[in-house]
C-alpha cells in the first residue's frame, strides 16, 4: 500500500467524519436527531447491499475495467437462492450456494468476454446485463420462490445497533483489503489496471487476473442477492431497477479508487459507502425532495472527483523528475 493512496483514503474518513457532522447539525437545526438509534440502524442498513457490489466492482475498476450487469446479477441470484430453499431450512445452504455459482459463472462469462475476446467492458457487461434482464422480465412475473425465516434474519438481526448484514459486509471488506494487499493476484490486479502492456511483458497473466476480478465481482453480487432474497423473503425479479450499479459505481469513486485503474482499494471504498449512506439518511430525515436529494447526491460525487484529479495533477507537477535529471547532468559534467 502506497502512502499516497494511504494519503487519498486518510482524506476520504475525514471527508466522512466531516460530513457525519455536518449532517447531524443539519438535523439537529430541524429538531431531530441523527444519531438515533432508528437512524443508526438505517444508516448501517444502507451499507450493506450496497457494499457487497461496491467491494466487487473496486475489484474490476482496479484492473481497469467494469461491471454494469451487478444490480441484473443480484437480482437473478435472489430468484435463483428463494426458488432453490422454496421454504425449507434444509435447503439454505443448497439455495445460497446454487445462487453464488450462479453468480460466479455470469462473472466468469463477464471475464472471458472482456480478457479472451477484447470487447469493451462497458458493452461486454452491460450486453451480459440486458441478457439477464430479458430473462428475468420474460420468466418472472413477479416474486418468487420462498425464503425460510431462518435465512431471513441475515437481513434483519442486529447486534445491539448493528445489523448482521453490516457485519458480513465489513468482513468481506478486510477480507479485500487483505487480499489485495498480501496476496499476488491482488498486487497483480495493481500492476493490469496500471498498465496491463507492462505487466504482460512482466511475466503476469493479464487474462487470469481480469478473469479472477469479474468472478469476484460477480460472487459478491451474489451475495448482494441472497440479503435481497432475505430482505424481501422471496425472489426479486424487479430489483435491478433501482441501479444498484451506479450506486456501487459512485461508492468506488467517492473512495478514490481511479475508474482508469492501477490505483485506489476496497477501504477508501467502504469510506465512500458510508458517505453515501449517510446523506440518504439525512436527506430523508430532513424529508428533501427525491430530485434535489440526486442533484445533492451528483455534485457531491463530482466535487469528490475533482479533489482527486487536482491532488494528482499537484503531485505530477512537484516531481523533481527532470530537474534531478539535469542536476545530474550537470553534476558529471563538472
Amino acid at each position: 500500500m502506497s502512502a499516497r493512496r494511504l494519503d487519498t483514503t486518510a482524506l476520504i474518513y475525514l471527508a466522512l467524519a466531516g460530513i457525519v457532522a455536518l449532517g447531524g447539525v443539519a438535523v439537529a437545526v430541524r429538531g431531530g436527531n441523527l444519531f438515533s438509534t432508528a437512524n443508526l440502524v438505517d444508516m448501517l442498513t444502507r451499507t450493506s447491499l450496497t457494499g457487497f457490489l461496491a467491494i466487487g466492482m473496486t475489484l474490476v475498476i482496479l484492473c481497469r475495467s467494469l461491471d454494469l450487469s451487478v444490480g441484473y446479477t443480484a437480482a437473478l441470484s435472489s430468484l435463483v437462492a428463494a426458488t432453490t430453499m422454496d421454504g425449507d431450512p434444509d435447503r439454505i445452504v443448497l439455495g445460497a450456494a446454487a445462487a453464488l455459482l450462479i453468480a460466479g459463472l455470469i462473472g466468469a462469462a463477464n471475464g472471458a468476454i472482456v480478457a479472451f475476446l477484447g470487447v469493451n467492458p462497458f458493452i461486454a457487461t452491460l450486453g451480459v446485463g440486458l441478457i439477464i434482464k430479458g430473462y428475468l422480465d420474460t420468466e418472472y412475473q413477479g416474486p418468487a420462490g420462498l425464503v425460510p425465516t431462518a435465512f431471513q434474519q441475515f437481513g434483519y438481526t442486529r447486534i445491539a445497533f448493528v445489523p448482521v448484514s453490516t457485519i458480513v459486509m465489513l468482513v468481506l471488506a478486510a477480507a479485500g483489503i487483505w487480499f489485495l494487499r498480501s496476496t499476488r493476484t491482488g498486487h497483480h490486479m495493481y500492476a493490469v489496471g496500471g498498465d496491463s502492456d507492462i505487466a504482460r511483458m512482466s511475466g503476469v497473466r493479464t487474462e487470469r487476473v481480469l478473469m479472477c476480478a469479474h468472478i469476484l465481482c460477480g460472487v459478491l453480487a451474489g451475495v448482494a442477492g441472497l440479503l435481497l432474497a432475505a430482505r424481501f423473503g422471496t425472489g426479486s425479479a424487479e430489483s435491478y431497477t433501482n441501479l444498484y450499479e451506479l450506486d456501487a459505481i459512485a461508492a468506488v469513486v467517492l473512495g478514490g479508487t481511479l475508474l482508469l485503474g492501477g490505483r485506489g482499494g476496497v477501504a477508501g471504498t467502504v469510506a465512500g459507502v458510508a458517505i453515501l449512506a449517510v446523506l440518504d439518511t439525512v436527506f430523508n430525515v430532513m424529508q428533501v425532495n427525491p430530485f434535489a436529494k440526486d442533484v445533492l447526491r451528483g455534485a457531491i460525487i463530482i466535487a469528490a472527483v475533482a479533489v482527486y484529479a487536482r491532488r494528482q495533477l499537484s503531485r505530477t507537477a512537484r516531481r523533481p523528475r527532470f530537474a534531478d535529471a539535469g542536476t545530474a547532468a550537470e553534476t558529471g559534467r563538472s
